[in-house]
Protein backbone atom coordinates (compact mmCIF):
# COMPACT_ATOMS: atom_id res chain seq x y z
CA UNK A 1 0.00 0.00 0.00
CA UNK A 2 1.69 3.30 -0.94
CA UNK A 3 1.56 6.48 1.64
CA UNK A 4 -0.83 7.87 -1.23
CA UNK A 5 -3.33 5.02 -0.51
CA UNK A 6 -3.10 4.86 3.70
CA UNK A 7 -3.78 8.57 3.45
CA UNK A 8 -6.40 10.32 5.21
CA UNK A 9 -9.26 11.89 3.28
CA UNK A 10 -7.88 15.32 4.24
CA UNK A 11 -4.18 14.41 2.81
CA UNK A 12 -5.83 13.70 -0.21
CA UNK A 13 -7.49 16.58 -0.52
CA UNK A 14 -5.63 20.00 0.16
CA UNK A 15 -7.93 22.35 0.86
CA UNK A 16 -9.03 19.99 4.06
CA UNK A 17 -5.82 20.65 5.42
CA UNK A 18 -7.83 24.21 6.51
CA UNK A 19 -9.63 22.01 8.75
CA UNK A 20 -6.27 21.59 10.35
CA UNK A 21 -5.06 25.17 11.16
CA UNK A 22 -6.50 27.57 12.74
CA UNK A 23 -9.17 29.25 10.38
CA UNK A 24 -8.27 33.15 12.08
CA UNK A 25 -4.27 33.29 11.89
CA UNK A 26 -4.75 33.15 7.68
CA UNK A 27 -7.47 35.35 7.70
CA UNK A 28 -5.97 37.85 9.92
CA UNK A 29 -2.76 37.95 8.59
CA UNK A 30 -4.80 38.51 4.85
CA UNK A 31 -3.40 35.76 3.02
CA UNK A 32 -5.08 33.93 0.19
CA UNK A 33 -5.96 36.17 -2.48
CA UNK A 34 -6.74 35.42 -6.13
CA UNK A 35 -4.07 35.78 -9.34
CA UNK A 36 -4.65 36.76 -12.67
CA UNK A 37 -3.70 34.70 -15.76
CA UNK A 38 -1.68 36.86 -18.13
CA UNK A 39 -2.48 37.21 -21.49
CA UNK A 40 0.68 35.05 -22.49
CA UNK A 41 1.56 32.27 -20.02
CA UNK A 42 4.14 29.24 -20.42
CA UNK A 43 3.52 26.21 -19.18
CA UNK A 44 6.67 24.27 -17.00
CA UNK A 45 6.82 20.85 -16.75
CA UNK A 46 9.15 20.07 -13.58
CA UNK A 47 11.04 17.34 -13.05
CA UNK A 48 8.46 14.87 -15.12
CA UNK A 49 11.01 12.02 -15.50
CA UNK A 50 11.38 8.38 -14.66
CA UNK A 51 13.57 9.21 -11.90
CA UNK A 52 10.46 10.70 -10.25
CA UNK A 53 7.57 9.27 -11.79
CA UNK A 54 8.71 5.79 -11.80
CA UNK A 55 7.33 2.77 -14.01
CA UNK A 56 3.85 2.82 -15.01
CA UNK A 57 1.28 0.66 -13.93
CA UNK A 58 2.20 -0.32 -10.16
CA UNK A 59 1.83 0.46 -7.22
CA UNK A 60 4.04 2.91 -5.85
CA UNK A 61 6.42 0.51 -3.60
CA UNK A 62 7.04 -1.73 -7.00
CA UNK A 63 7.95 1.42 -8.71
CA UNK A 64 9.84 2.31 -6.28
CA UNK A 65 12.27 -1.24 -6.57
CA UNK A 66 13.22 0.25 -9.80
CA UNK A 67 13.43 4.43 -9.47
CA UNK A 68 13.69 4.84 -5.52
CA UNK A 69 12.25 8.32 -5.42
CA UNK A 70 9.37 7.88 -7.53
CA UNK A 71 5.85 8.65 -7.07
CA UNK A 72 4.35 6.04 -8.39
CA UNK A 73 0.31 5.83 -9.71
CA UNK A 74 0.11 9.74 -8.27
CA UNK A 75 2.73 10.89 -10.87
CA UNK A 76 1.45 8.81 -13.87
CA UNK A 77 -2.34 10.25 -12.79
CA UNK A 78 -1.11 14.11 -12.92
CA UNK A 79 0.71 13.04 -16.14
CA UNK A 80 -2.16 12.29 -17.51
CA UNK A 81 -3.28 16.00 -16.82
CA UNK A 82 -0.09 17.29 -18.30
CA UNK A 83 -0.24 16.10 -21.09
CA UNK A 84 -3.68 17.65 -22.01
CA UNK A 85 -2.25 20.55 -20.78
CA UNK A 86 0.62 20.32 -23.51
CA UNK A 87 -1.76 20.15 -26.13
CA UNK A 88 -3.35 22.90 -25.10
CA UNK A 89 -0.63 24.90 -25.04
CA UNK A 90 0.57 24.47 -27.76
CA UNK A 91 -2.67 25.13 -29.74
CA UNK A 92 -2.44 28.40 -28.25
CA UNK A 93 1.12 29.36 -29.43
CA UNK A 94 2.33 29.40 -26.07
CA UNK A 95 5.53 28.28 -24.59
CA UNK A 96 5.74 25.14 -22.90
CA UNK A 97 9.19 24.79 -20.81
CA UNK A 98 10.49 21.63 -19.37
CA UNK A 99 12.88 21.03 -16.73
CA UNK A 100 14.89 18.08 -15.63
CA UNK A 101 18.40 17.56 -13.59
CA UNK A 102 21.64 16.68 -16.43
CA UNK A 103 21.14 13.14 -17.95
CA UNK A 104 24.51 12.54 -16.34
CA UNK A 105 24.65 13.29 -12.43
CA UNK A 106 27.80 14.08 -10.67
CA UNK A 107 28.86 14.82 -7.30
CA UNK A 108 29.95 18.27 -7.81
CA UNK A 109 27.22 19.30 -9.62
CA UNK A 110 24.82 17.86 -6.72
CA UNK A 111 26.04 19.26 -4.24
CA UNK A 112 24.29 18.54 -0.76
CA UNK A 113 22.10 16.21 -2.52
CA UNK A 114 24.22 13.32 -1.94
CA UNK A 115 24.29 13.31 1.88
CA UNK A 116 20.40 14.30 1.62
CA UNK A 117 19.48 11.98 -0.24
CA UNK A 118 21.70 8.65 -0.51
CA UNK A 119 20.00 7.69 -4.43
CA UNK A 120 20.80 10.93 -5.68
CA UNK A 121 23.34 9.94 -7.51
CA UNK A 122 22.86 6.33 -8.40
CA UNK A 123 22.09 6.11 -12.36
CA UNK A 124 18.86 4.66 -13.27
CA UNK A 125 17.59 3.63 -17.10
CA UNK A 126 16.42 6.44 -18.62
CA UNK A 127 16.52 8.43 -14.60
CA UNK A 128 16.70 12.02 -15.95
CA UNK A 129 14.71 11.98 -19.12
CA UNK A 130 11.13 13.15 -19.68
CA UNK A 131 8.49 10.25 -19.64
CA UNK A 132 7.93 9.92 -23.59
CA UNK A 133 3.96 10.31 -22.67
CA UNK A 134 4.82 13.79 -22.62
CA UNK A 135 7.94 14.11 -24.40
CA UNK A 136 9.28 17.74 -25.67
CA UNK A 137 8.64 18.92 -29.36
CA UNK A 138 11.43 19.83 -31.38
CA UNK A 139 11.63 23.22 -31.03
CA UNK A 140 10.27 23.05 -26.90
CA UNK A 141 13.33 24.09 -24.77
CA UNK A 142 14.32 21.12 -21.22
CA UNK A 143 16.30 23.49 -18.80
CA UNK A 144 18.48 21.29 -17.04
CA UNK A 145 18.88 22.09 -13.10
CA UNK A 146 20.42 21.15 -10.50
CA UNK A 147 19.04 22.63 -7.77
CA UNK A 148 14.99 22.32 -6.67
CA UNK A 149 14.15 25.73 -8.38
CA UNK A 150 14.50 25.71 -11.77
CA UNK A 151 15.12 29.38 -11.59
CA UNK A 152 18.24 28.49 -9.53
CA UNK A 153 21.71 28.77 -11.64
CA UNK A 154 20.12 28.13 -15.21
CA UNK A 155 18.91 30.49 -18.32
CA UNK A 156 14.97 30.06 -17.42
CA UNK A 157 14.62 33.81 -16.25
CA UNK A 158 16.26 35.41 -19.75
CA UNK A 159 13.97 33.23 -21.53
CA UNK A 160 10.76 33.70 -20.50
CA UNK A 161 11.83 37.56 -20.31
CA UNK A 162 12.62 37.20 -24.66
CA UNK A 163 9.33 35.25 -24.62
CA UNK A 164 7.29 38.05 -23.18
CA UNK A 165 5.95 35.57 -20.36
CA UNK A 166 3.62 37.35 -18.06
CA UNK A 167 2.77 34.59 -15.79
CA UNK A 168 3.25 30.55 -15.07
CA UNK A 169 1.77 28.01 -15.26
CA UNK A 170 3.24 24.89 -12.94
CA UNK A 171 3.02 21.05 -13.21
CA UNK A 172 4.69 18.21 -12.57
CA UNK A 173 7.04 16.84 -9.23
CA UNK A 174 7.17 16.84 -6.71
CA UNK A 175 4.88 19.12 -5.21
CA UNK A 176 6.71 19.59 -1.88
CA UNK A 177 10.42 20.14 -3.77
CA UNK A 178 11.41 21.22 -6.70
CA UNK A 179 7.35 22.26 -7.87
CA UNK A 180 6.96 24.67 -4.01
CA UNK A 181 10.56 25.70 -4.57
CA UNK A 182 9.98 26.78 -8.29
CA UNK A 183 7.11 28.78 -7.24
CA UNK A 184 8.25 30.77 -5.01
CA UNK A 185 11.23 31.96 -6.94
CA UNK A 186 8.85 32.96 -9.56
CA UNK A 187 6.75 34.61 -7.04
CA UNK A 188 10.23 36.78 -5.87
CA UNK A 189 10.62 37.67 -9.29
CA UNK A 190 6.69 39.41 -9.09
CA UNK A 191 5.47 36.54 -11.86
CA UNK A 192 1.77 35.34 -10.82
CA UNK A 193 1.59 31.43 -10.51
CA UNK A 194 -0.44 28.75 -11.50
CA UNK A 195 -0.31 25.74 -9.98
CA UNK A 196 -2.38 22.62 -11.44
CA UNK A 197 -3.81 20.56 -8.44
CA UNK A 198 -4.09 17.06 -10.56
CA UNK A 199 -0.95 17.91 -12.45
CA UNK A 200 1.34 17.48 -9.58
CA UNK A 201 2.76 14.98 -7.75
CA UNK A 202 4.49 13.61 -4.41
CA UNK A 203 5.45 10.72 -3.73
CA UNK A 204 4.30 11.29 -0.04
CA UNK A 205 0.39 12.50 0.39
CA UNK A 206 0.78 14.88 2.85
CA UNK A 207 3.38 16.94 1.69
CA UNK A 208 1.80 17.00 -1.42
CA UNK A 209 -1.23 18.30 0.46
CA UNK A 210 0.20 20.79 2.83
CA UNK A 211 2.38 21.91 -0.04
CA UNK A 212 -0.59 22.92 -2.15
CA UNK A 213 -2.15 24.21 0.89
CA UNK A 214 0.56 26.65 1.67
CA UNK A 215 1.25 27.89 -1.75
CA UNK A 216 -2.19 28.93 -2.33
CA UNK A 217 -2.34 30.83 1.12
CA UNK A 218 0.98 32.69 0.20
CA UNK A 219 2.72 32.50 -3.29
CA UNK A 220 0.45 30.86 -5.87
CA UNK A 221 -3.29 30.51 -6.88
CA UNK A 222 -3.90 26.28 -7.21
CA UNK A 223 -6.51 25.72 -9.11
CA UNK A 224 -7.78 22.33 -10.94
CA UNK A 225 -6.80 21.62 -14.53
CA UNK A 226 -10.74 22.60 -15.75
CA UNK A 227 -10.46 25.83 -13.55
CA UNK A 228 -7.78 26.75 -15.87
CA UNK A 229 -9.46 25.76 -18.85
CA UNK A 230 -11.87 28.14 -17.99
CA UNK A 231 -9.74 30.86 -17.96
CA UNK A 232 -7.87 29.76 -21.20
CA UNK A 233 -11.18 29.23 -22.92
CA UNK A 234 -11.93 31.91 -25.80
CA UNK A 235 -7.91 32.30 -26.78
CA UNK A 236 -7.46 32.11 -30.26
CA UNK A 237 -5.57 29.70 -31.32
CA UNK A 238 -1.87 29.76 -33.06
Amino acid sequence: MSDHDAAPDYFRDWRAIRALTDPSVFAAAGYGGRLELGLRPALLVIDSTYRFAGVRGVSQATSMETYPLSSGPSAWSALTVIRKLIVRFRKLGLPVIYSAAPLEKTAPLSGLWARKSATSLTELPRGNEIVDEIAPGTRETIIRKTKPSVFHGTPLLDLLIGAGIDSLVMTGGTTSGCVRASAVDAFSLNYPVFVVEDGVFDRAALSHAVSLFDLDQKYAEVLSSEALEERLRGRATA
